[in-house]
């Protein structure tokens, strides 16, 4: 009975150290995913970050109060057709920001110049209509933007809005 105990135990024993490695393979296994979930939790956190920090941004542009410079009134002569008529008219440039407006301002001299100049090669019945007007003020917003491509500010304004407009 001796030697079958001594089986017994050298079975055991045996047994003992096939299980022994199974056990560490499972705790570096179970270590392996727990460093691999915690990996995949940073890495949605920080593009749950990354995203919300974007939104935010585009919703802080897309919220970003307009900035206008209101222009002294123009009066000029238009191209005669029938008999003499003027315009008497005053803008509004929308810009992107304060600092166009400065730029503007620094430059207002020319760009009162290009808009006297446009506006008086006009026919009244050029700008009578309302397409007439809108044509206009698209040529005004490329007038002036020309002034500040050249200096490589790029485009200054967004759109020239007309507050008052009267031909006599």
């Amino acid at each position: 009975m001796a030697t079958k105990l001594n089986k017994q135990d050298r079975d055991y024993k045996e047994q003992s150290k096939v299980i022994r490695p199974e056990q560490k393979t499972g705790k570096s296994s179970l270590i392996l995913v727990i460093v691999s979930a915690a990996l995949l939790l940073c890495a949605g956190a920080g593009g749950a970050a990354w995203y919300f920090n974007q939104v935010r941004d585009e919703a802080a542009v897309m919220h970003k109060p307009p900035v206008f410079l209101s222009l002294d009134t123009f009066t000029v002569n238009l191209q005669g057709e029938h008999n003499e008529q003027h315009l008497q008219t005053s803008l509004a440039l929308k810009v992107e920001d304060i600092r166009t407006v400065d730029l503007i301002k620094l430059r207002m001299p020319e760009v009162r110049n290009r808009i006297l100049l446009l506006l008086s090669g006009k026919e009244a019945s050029q700008i009578t209509a309302i397409d007439g007007k809108k044509k206009l003020a698209a040529e005004l917003q490329v007038e002036i933007n020309q002034l500040f491509n050249e200096g490589g500010a790029g485009h200054a304004v967004e759109s020239v809005l007309f507050t008052s407009f009267v031909i006599q």
